[in-house]
């Protein structure tokens, strides 16, 4: 695996690689990396000739009183990681090659629909802070595919939209959420639980099944199942921040009659705060 930690090290060897007729795929990450993350790697390889991770803890995407300063920077274990199953290339860029004038001025990209809800309700900001990298990362590396994890539902939509909006010739693949035994989502900020909370935090994945599971059978009364889902989450210790029944392409409020919806939610432990989602179609 080759390591890059210049914007323009990594072209020139990716243009090196198109000359040679190759396709290129591409894994954002901020490091710390997990079995999900490996996942995003393998589905990357099965399409693509040569597979990009970068690795970049980017504090445009953290607001006030986050864990910019606290999230695990583990390079050395992620480099073994990737060694392993085979990535091609790492850009590992810090941030003065990232934003060389400064986040303050920072030219901003900003997707005008879905980011002001679920988590970007949370979270201001973190959205233009994720566009706006991720459209740097894009301009940088000019994958043909970039694969994203579907645990961040929002954050997949809203690139989508970004990359039909902008016309940006990136073929978007969404991976499957890959989970722990009892069903909670892989996260690098599950590292954060306690042992008590770590035993009970897939209570939000087993709410989110429930409320999938009753609309399944029939049950269209969306407030009530969302906030019963909130009551189980309650009742398990944490403090739910949202259980929403969404369309599944635009994020608003799902109607009685749509037929792609998607359940997401989020909660929060003492010291993290957890996402997921299930899609009934």
């Amino acid at each position: 695996m080759q390591i890059f930690h210049t914007i323009q090290g990594l072209r020139d060897a990716l243009n090196e690689a198109r000359q040679q007729g190759k396709r290129i795929g591409f894994v954002p990450t901020m490091g710390n990396l997990h079995d999900a993350h490996i996942e995003l790697i393998k589905n990357a390889q099965q399409s693509n000739d040569i597979v990009v991770c970068s690795i970049f803890v980017n504090g445009l995407q953290f607001g006030l009183n986050e864990d910019w300063d606290k999230y695990p920077r583990t390079f050395e274990g992620d480099c073994n990681k990737l060694r392993e199953v085979g990535c091609d290339f790492l850009f590992h860029p810090d941030d003065n090659e990232m934003y060389p004038n400064g986040l303050d001025t920072q030219t901003r990209v900003i997707c005008s629909t879905m980011t002001d809800v679920l988590c970007g309700a949370s979270r201001p900001g973190h959205f233009e802070g994720v566009t706006t990298v991720v459209t740097k990362l894009f301009n940088i590396v000019q994958p043909d595919e970039a694969v994203f994890g579907a645990k961040d539902y929002q954050q997949l939509a809203v690139i989508r939209r970004m990359v039909e909006d902008l016309c940006m010739p990136v073929e978007i693949t969404a991976s499957p959420i890959h989970r722990e035994p009892d069903g909670l989502a892989m996260s690098s900020r599950n590292g954060f639980l306690s042992k008590d909370e770590r035993l009970k935090a897939s209570q939000l994945n087993k709410s989110l099944n429930w409320v999938a599971d009753q609309i399944k059978a029939g049950n269209r009364d969306f407030i009530a199942l969302e906030e019963e889902a909130n009551r189980q989450i309650e009742a398990a210790g944490f403090k739910p921040d949202y259980v929403t029944i969404s369309n599944s392409k635009t994020l608003e409020l799902a109607a009685v009659d749509d037929e792609h919806i998607t359940v997401l939610g989020a909660m929060y432990t003492s010291s993290a705060r957890l996402i997921d989602n299930i899609s009934l179609n």
